[in-house]
């Protein structure tokens, strides 16, 4: 049989539904763009904490890129949770988080080039860990892949992976489109 029969009697191939939980002032085309903010370009705008206005196993997979950390401690499980929620089943979430380790690295090697933090904000490398790790106040939770692995399992991920930059572990080689903030970044992914 013919490629071209092959595919006029199977159905339309779906169209693959990809989130970007938490894009801030980078909403990306071709995604579903959420944020707590109210931007041009959002297309979801609400506290995650409060649901996300999408079906239950209505997404294929989701990317959030250093998002995570302004979630409250106590709340971080309830949000991956609700990320999972709205997954297909086999559905990836890509976690792009602040790494602690390399943080703490860079800080007893004494090395403040490390750090994005400008001099005139903290001049030493003491400073320079706290506020980029903090980022100026807005992070409230900080990650290690091992932290990161322990909050997927209980929000009740069956496999997490460990990435890196611009590399999937996963089926869909796209999701790794959104990723940036490689210097200071742990790259992981939960398969629901």
């Amino acid at each position: 049989m013919s490629e071209s029969v092959a595919h006029a009697h199977s159905p339309a191939p779906t169209e693959v539904r990809r989130l970007n939980w938490g894009c801030g002032e980078y909403p990306e085309e071709g995604w579903i763009n959420s944020d707590i903010k109210s931007t041009p370009g959002i297309d979801i705008s609400c506290d995650i904490r409060e649901g996300l206005p999408l079906a239950d196993d209505s997404v294929d997979y989701a990317v959030s890129i250093h998002a995570l950390p302004e979630i409250p401690l106590r709340d971080l499980v309830p949000v991956l949770s609700e990320l999972r929620r709205v997954l297909k089943p086999g559905g990836v979430l890509r976690l792009a988080l602040p790494d602690l380790d390399r943080g703490i690295r860079a800080y007893l090697e004494n090395d403040g080039d490390y750090f994005l933090i400008p001099d005139r904000d903290a001049a030493s490398v003491g400073g320079k860990l706290v506020t980029q790790l903090l980022w100026y106040g807005y992070s409230q939770s900080l990650f290690t892949h091992d932290f990161t692995e322990e909050l997927l399992r209980k929000a009740g991920f069956s496999e997490v992976l460990e990435c890196s930059f611009h590399h999937t572990r996963g089926q869909f080689p796209e999701i790794v489109e959104l990723d940036s903030r490689e210097r200071e970044s742990l790259f992981v992914e939960a398969i629901k």
